[in-house]
């Protein structure tokens, strides 16, 4: 028996569908879910469909799952509850799970294109001649060839469009590769890579703070900006990831795909207007002045024990850390660097931007008044998900004589009436996926030109160095920041909201 959708939901407002562009009709998904039994779909994807087909946020949804697992529709149902229950940042009570449940559909696919057509065909069916579909590849990298060429031979890319997760290539070659066959089936218009970063409500804010505000935008370049760092620590080891990592490693898994796209949200020029094209326009145009990364400016490590998790080399130089220093050869930015970090295993799961000011001239002030002790100014940006903004500087101690102090001001969603409106990164790109707003995604000539930088890096990269697990990386990313110094660890830690 199908179960009748509600007329309204109050989130955001009744009847409302907001996105980026303001309200939008959307019509009805059909979401075609590859990979549908893994770790992504069960942590993220499924608990984000669930919460955005029973919101106000998208339109009448049905999602076909497919994977190799020989499972029922109605185990498959069941394990997107469990996923939901679990991972689920939004709590739905049995109405509106079974509302989303009559709506999924799986197909193993042993039942080859023909079986997966025919679901999708049903799912249509339902939803009416206005439906479209959304490929979700959520496969390994070395699997996205078969997923296409299979989409092509059943028929299913027309009037549709692909999600496609990273790392897209591992290096040019095989990057401008795979966007030519991705390119024989799917128009360019159609496919989104997909940086989960860059969904984060933090990012996004990094566009409003820049260009809506008189304050910011004009001391944004190498005249006031010492230096830039986008730091990436993650405490989680290789979480049963081994053969995937081997193969990658760290610059691959998140500097190309995650830290790099950050990067072009910092350093940006204006665009001419708050669309995708105009966006990715001027992304692609940091890329395009990104010098090459050379060895001398990088320093990779590896954690202490990571040689004997099972299915790792015992010689293995696949790097878990990465640090390096990038330049950018134009205008704005020339001869500031900007300063990377990520890695497995380290002290603390930090997600940041912290951009340094260049320091005040302070001969005014007396010796042992601490201007200049703790640092410069940094205005930095917390990419969790409660999106937090931290402005630091100096200010005077209260109390006789000039004694200064550094001192902040913060601001945090959190302390907002507005906290229940934060997507999921991962909910905000799929919404994005189904308007074909193309913003947060990486466009081929951007990752091809991301690739054709790290050529140097690819071709001789340093030696690993062993770092202990729960530390900060090698004693090497010291010197690589010097005279600077890492953000990370934060002297003082960030204000909670009280009560």
């Amino acid at each position: 028996m199908t179960v009748p959708r509600p007329q309204t939901i109050a989130y955001p407002s009744p009847g409302a569908r907001p996105s980026r562009r303001g309200i939008e009709p959307l019509a009805p998904h059909v979401i075609v879910l590859f990979g549908a039994t893994g770790d992504l779909a069960k942590r993220k994807l499924l608990p984000g469909l669930a919460y955005l087909e029973t919101s106000a946020l998208a339109p009448d949804l049905r999602v076909v799952g497919t994977a190799m697992d020989d499972l029922s529709t109605e185990e498959f149902r069941e394990l997107a509850r469990s996923a939901a229950q679990n991972f689920g940042a939004h709590r739905m009570d049995d109405e509106t799970w079974a509302r989303f449940a009559e709506g999924l559909t799986y197909v193993p696919q042993g039942a080859g294109p023909e079986g997966l057509t025919a679901a999708v065909k049903d799912a249509e069916g339902l939803l009416g001649p206005e439906a479209r579909r959304l490929h979700y590849m959520s496969v390994p990298p070395h699997a996205a060839r078969a997923v296409i060429a299979m989409l092509r031979d059943a028929g299913l890319a027309e009037n549709s469009r692909v999600v496609m997760e990273k790392p897209f290539g591992d290096d040019l070659a095989s990057a401008v590769e795979l966007n030519d066959f991705v390119h024989e089936v799917f128009d360019e218009s159609q496919i989104f890579r997909i940086d989960h970063f860059l969904g984060k409500e933090a990012a996004q804010n990094i566009l409003a703070f820049r260009f809506a505000n008189g304050l910011f935008e004009p001391i944004w370049n190498r005249n006031f900006i010492s230096h830039v760092q986008i730091d990436i620590p993650e405490t989680l080891g290789l979480d049963q990831r081994a053969n995937f990592y081997e193969a990658t490693g760290a610059y691959k898994d998140m500097v190309v795909t995650h830290l790099m796209q950050v990067l072009a949200f910092v350093a940006m020029e204006p665009p001419t207007a708050l669309e995708p094209r105009a966006i990715s326009e001027e992304k692609n145009k940091v890329f395009r002045s990104l010098l090459p990364i050379r060895p001398n400016d990088v320093v990779r490590g590896q954690f202490g024990g990571y040689r004997d998790e099972p299915g790792v080399a015992h010689d293995s130089e696949t790097e878990t850390f990465i640090a390096l220093r990038v330049g950018l050869d134009n205008w704005r930015w020339a001869g500031v660097p900007f300063y990377l970090r990520t890695g497995k295993r380290m002290a603390e799961g930090m997600r940041i931007i912290s951009i340094a000011f260049r320091e005040a001239p302070r001969t005014m002030f007396p010796a042992g008044s601490g201007v200049g002790t703790q640092g410069p100014d940094h205005l930095t940006f917390d990419l969790a998900d409660n999106s937090k903004v931290s402005l630091s500087y100096y200010g005077k101690a209260p109390g006789p004589g000039m004694r200064l102090e550094k001192l902040s001001m913060q601001f945090s969603t959190q302390e907002t009436d507005r906290a229940g409106d934060v997507l999921e990164a991962y909910e905000r790109l799929m919404l994005d996926a189904m308007l074909g707003d193309h913003t947060l995604f990486t466009t081929a000539d951007g990752i091809e030109s991301l690739w054709e930088r790290s050529i140097p890096l690819l071709d001789d990269p340093p030696p690993v160095k062993h770092y202990p697990p729960g530390s900060w990386g090698p004693n090497a990313v010291h010197q690589l920041i010097a005279p600077n110094a890492w953000r990370l660890p934060f002297e003082r830690g960030w204000r909670e909201k009280k009560g």
